[in-house]
């Protein structure tokens, strides 16, 4: 995928996160690094269209990130998303979860190859009060997957783990990558 930012810049009630930001890259896989507050998840946002820049422009496979709202909602739902604390529907099952969205008739079934998938097929009549953080995350993973996204955005998916959660995570974005899922 081809990653494309031209002098992006994002400022909130006047305090500027990103200052002119540039990079033009064929990636399969990308990292956003850097400290706390330094705008990785303000990044991420813009390149899944949650947030308009203030200045700049950004491209996906060479096709400009849209700014109006009905191309964005278009644009957003080619991207799977997962979010620093999972985002998991409490009321629903792992397997829910998972089917949640899917407007296709293998939605159930796209859902329990993908909790097997991620070593959750145990897990799958669970609710997320019943499950530990990197089941939680890997879940997240799961339904993020399950739409069939071209590009894959996680925010800190590790973040407030256990380290043995954290490598259970670590592993399945490894064995995505080896799958050529894309991903940033």
């Amino acid at each position: 995928m081809r990653v494309e930012l031209s002098h992006l810049s994002m400022a909130f009630d006047g305090t500027e996160v990103l200052h002119d930001i540039t990079f033009d890259e064929e990636v399969s896989a990308l990292a956003i690094i850097g400290p706390s507050g330094g705008g990785k998840s303000t990044l991420l946002r813009i390149i899944g269209g949650l947030l308009v820049p203030t200045g700049g422009t950004l491209a996906v496979d060479g096709v400009p990130v849209p700014t109006g709202e009905a191309a964005l909602r278009d644009y957003r739902a080619t991207l799977g998303f997962v979010f620093q604390d999972g985002g998991l529907f409490h009321h629903l099952t792992a397997q829910e979860n998972v089917a949640h969205g899917v407007e296709d008739a293998e939605a159930s079934d796209r859902a329990h190859d993908l909790l097997e998938r991620l070593g959750l097929a145990d897990s799958a009549a669970k609710r997320p009060a019943q499950l530990s953080g990197g089941q939680k995350q890997r879940v997240a993973i799961a339904r993020a997957l399950a739409a069939r996204p071209r590009l894959l955005l996680l925010d800190e998916p590790t973040s407030a783990l256990d380290p043995e959660f954290t490598t259970e995570v670590l592993d399945v974005v490894r064995d995505l990558k080896e799958a050529g899922t894309r991903f940033i």
